[in-house]
C-alpha cells in the first residue's frame, strides 16, 4: 500500500496547514563539496518535491520559509536571490500549479529585494490570484517579529484615524493585521537544518503548532520525511 496509502487508509488526522523552514543548503554544498550554484538548483526541486506532497496528501495550505529578511547583501545572498527568481519564473508555467488551481502568495518584505528578482514574483501571484483550491505560501524576506511590529503600526494607524478604539484590541485583530491574516495557523511546523530553530516563522499564529525538527539539511529532507512528518501528526 505505501506510506501514503497508509496514511489515507487508517484516516489519519490530517493537517489543513503546514509549514515548513528550509535552511542548511550552503552547508550541505560545502560538505558535499558541491558549488553553491548546483546546490541551490538541488534546493528548489526538492521544494518542487515536496509541494507535489502537498496535492497527494490534499493538504489546503503550505508555507515555506526561503528567505529570511537581510539588511545587507553578500555574494552569497545574491547567489541565493539568483536562484530564487529562477523558480519563481519556473513556478508561474509549473503545470502542477495550474492543474492544480494552486494560490501563490508571498508573505514578508520581498518587494525590497533587487529590482530583477521582484517581477518574477509579481508574475506568478498576479497569474494565480484566482486559483483557490490550494494555497501555497512563501516567507521571502520575512520575519516573524516584524511581522507583529507592523500589523501593530496597522491598528496605531488605525486608532489615530479614528477608526477602532484602544479598547478593540485583541487576539483576533491583530490576526486581522498581520501577512498571515487570511490563513488558519499553522498545525505543524517543519524545521531543517542542523539547528533545532523556527526563524520566527509564522510567530504570530504558531502558538499550537506541532514542531517537528528533523536535523537535516535541506537537501538532504525528502518527499518521505514531508510524509512522515505529516503521518507523526495525525496519530
Amino acid at each position: 500500500m505505501g506510506l501514503l496509502g497508509g496514511i489515507l487508509g487508517k484516516q489519519l488526522k490530517k493537517p489543513r496547514h503546514v509549514a515548513v523552514t528550509i535552511f542548511g543548503t550552503p552547508e550541505w554544498a560545502r560538505l558535499s563539496k558541491v558549488e553553491l550554484p548546483d546546490a541551490l538548483r538541488k534546493k528548489y526541486r526538492r521544494l518542487m518535491e515536496i509541494i507535489a506532497c502537498q496535492v497527494a496528501l490534499d493538504i489546503p495550505i503550505l508555507t515555506f520559509l526561503i528567505s529570511p529578511q537581510r539588511k545587507t547583501l553578500s555574494d552569497e545572498a545574491m547567489l541565493q536571490i539568483d536562484a530564487m527568481k529562477e523558480f519563481f519564473t519556473e513556478l508561474s508555467s509549473a503545470p502542477l500549479v495550474h492543474s492544480s488551481q494552486m494560490k501563490v502568495s508571498v508573505l514578508g518584505k520581498w518587494y525590497d529585494l533587487p529590482g530583477s528578482a521582484i517581477e518574477p514574483v509579481r508574475a506568478v501571484i498576479e497569474q494565480t490570484k484566482g486559483y483557490d483550491r490550494f494555497f501555497l505560501n512563501f516567507c521571502v524576506q520575512y520575519d516573524g517579529q516584524e511581522e507583529i511590529v507592523d500589523a501593530c503600526r496597522l491598528i496605531a494607524r488605525k486608532i489615530r484615524a479614528e477608526k477602532i478604539d484602544v479598547e478593540a484590541i485583541d487576539a483576533e485583530l491583530v490576526k486581522e493585521n498581520i501577512y498571515a491574516s487570511y490563513f488558519l495557523p499553522p498545525d505543524i511546523i517543519i524545521t531543517t537544518g542542523r539547528k533545532k530553530r523556527t526563524a520566527g516563522l509564522l510567530l504570530w499564529d504558531s502558538k499550537n503548532a506541532t514542531m517537528v525538527c528533523t536535523g537535516k539539511l535541506w537537501p538532504e529532507f525528502t518527499a518521505d520525511d514531508f510524509r512522515k512528518a505529516v503521518e507523526q501528526y495525525g496519530q
